[in-house]
């Protein structure tokens, strides 16, 4: 295919969140054509999974100056600025609607099995820039069908692919024959059914960010209730003074605030700490559940168990293209260094976009939480001006993909995630600081207009998209919203 006739290709975008909506209404402003692949049945699935969770964000942070100018017209109206947004207001509110003014530029129940160039498999070097992409799909009719694309953008988040119980990394043993007695996502305890799962019994929470602060907060909320009700809290480190986040010093008052409940619920006996506890199985106690530990030690007796250890990438779909992506975070190589929990717990990522997103294959891009691989604090802002830059970039305009810089909101605790076997002492690398503006560079965030995301489309993350729990490098202060 010669240039010119790849040029008239569309872009793909994979995945219709939060960024991947973004990125479509960036698109159309450079006057570029995108198709939005998503594979659930309505705009922004994930997020609708988390629509019983507020976000950290006011409605003045969550919404894309792009997809703004798409709906004026249709006479949609923002929400008041300073209100905090369920995640199902997000979606019904601005989302959808979205999805709506794009129209048949978005297709549903369009799951994408693969990724590769026209005629050339990840070996083959010849020719391969001149080829388009060929993105396959399967249909929830089990169809297939293969299209062309002279982009891709892979805005899918990491929702779908929670972390296991297990210490490192991998599921402890036994956890998938108690799957039925696991959760991995905040459970939504306005729903009857749910209520009663939880409610008068004794549940291990596993993780430390704001997803397992939610999950303490709520089960706190229904012991007052439901007597009995009662959480195990499983933490692979110590307890130390940023365990609960930046409290009151936190600039997303709302993730300081459930830092700060699931403090009380701990203190107020509704939630019992295990610390330095790396789960390696699970094992059945008649019709309960006992976690044990990397080194013997045994849970109390529980009736559930809910899993939140922070999100990661699915590369599958991509195994066909030359990815480079960070041995660690799977992220890419270029942003890696800005994001390694291991060195930031807070602050600010250095300005980044096209270029840092780049890979070997030419124009593609992982964006939004995805782009962050298994690293745990993203911001909304951050993803809508990764694909800003991208949709730049993609049109020829280097100049304004060039003109990306992040000021982030402190969480009142700086320096690294801890030492891994102590969780008193931090890191080097402070990072509560903002860089000095550069020549040329637009600052398009500050502290007064900043939101969390957490998957790209995931939840409590998350304009926060997934809130991101405990990982192994990850800083325990609570992830992005």
């Amino acid at each position: 295919m010669n240039a010119s006739a790849a040029e008239q290709l569309p872009v793909v975008v994979i995945g219709a969140g939060p960024v991947g909506l973004a990125a479509a209404a960036h698109l159309i402003e450079y006057g570029t054509e995108p198709v939005v692949l998503e594979a659930g049945p309505s705009a922004a699935t994930a997020v609708r999974g988390w629509s019983h969770v507020r976000l950290f964000s006011q409605w003045a942070e969550v919404i894309d100056p792009a997809a703004e100018k798409l709906l004026a017209p249709t006479g949609w109206v923002r929400p008041g600025a300073d209100v905090y947004p369920m995640g199902g207001d997000w979606v019904a509110t601005y989302l959808q609607p979205l999805a709506d003014v794009l129209g048949g530029r978005v297709r549903y129940d369009a799951r994408v099995t693969g990724v590769a160039r026209a005629g050339r498999d990840r070996i083959v070097d010849a020719d391969r820039e001149a080829q388009p992409f060929t993105v396959h799909l399967e249909h929830a009719d089990g169809s297939e069908e293969r299209i062309l694309a002279r982009a891709v953008i892979d805005a899918s988040g990491t929702w779908s692919t929670p972390g296991p119980a297990g210490g490192n990394g991998l599921p402890a043993l036994g956890e998938g024959a108690a799957r039925a007695k696991i959760s991995y996502y905040v459970p939504d305890l306005s729903a009857p059914e749910t209520r009663k799962r939880y409610a008068g019994r004794r549940t291990a929470v596993i993780g430390a960010g704001a997803s397992a602060f939610t999950a303490l907060a709520l089960l706190a909320d229904l012991a007052q209730d439901a007597p009995g009700t009662h959480a195990e809290w499983i933490l692979r480190r110590g307890i130390s003074g940023s365990t609960y986040g930046g409290g009151t010093a936190d600039q997303l008052p709302e993730r300081g605030a459930l830092g700060l409940r699931a403090k009380k619920a701990v203190e107020d006996g509704h939630a019992t700490a295990l610390t330095g506890f790396r789960t390696v199985a699970v094992e059945p106690h008649g019709e309960q559940l006992v976690l044990i530990a990397e080194d013997g030690r045994r849970s109390g007796v529980v009736d559930e168990i809910i899993v939140l250890t922070g999100f990661r990438p699915d590369l599958s779909f991509l195994d066909e293209l030359r990815l480079g992506l960070d041995e660690r975070l799977q992220a890419p190589l270029a942003l890696a260094p800005l994001i390694d929990p291991n060195q930031h717990s807070c602050g600010t990522v250095h300005p980044h976009g096209a270029r840092e997103l780049a890979h070997p294959e030419k124009d593609v891009y992982l964006v939004g939480m995805k782009s962050y691989g298994r690293a745990p604090t993203f911001l909304a802002l951050t993803g809508y001006e990764q694909v800003r830059s991208i949709a730049a970039a993609l049109a020829g305009d280097h100049e304004a993909a060039a003109r990306v810089e992040l000021a982030l909101p402190e969480t009142g605790v700086c320096g690294g995630a801890g030492l891994f076997d102590d969780p008193g002492a931090t890191q080097g690398g402070g990072c509560c600081s903002v860089p000095a503006a550069e020549p040329g560079v637009v600052t398009l965030g500050t502290a007064s207009r900043l939101l969390t995301l957490g998957t790209e489309e995931s939840a409590g993350t998350v304009g926060c998209c997934s809130a991101p729990a405990e990982t192994e490098a990850s800083a325990e202060t609570g992830g992005c919203c």
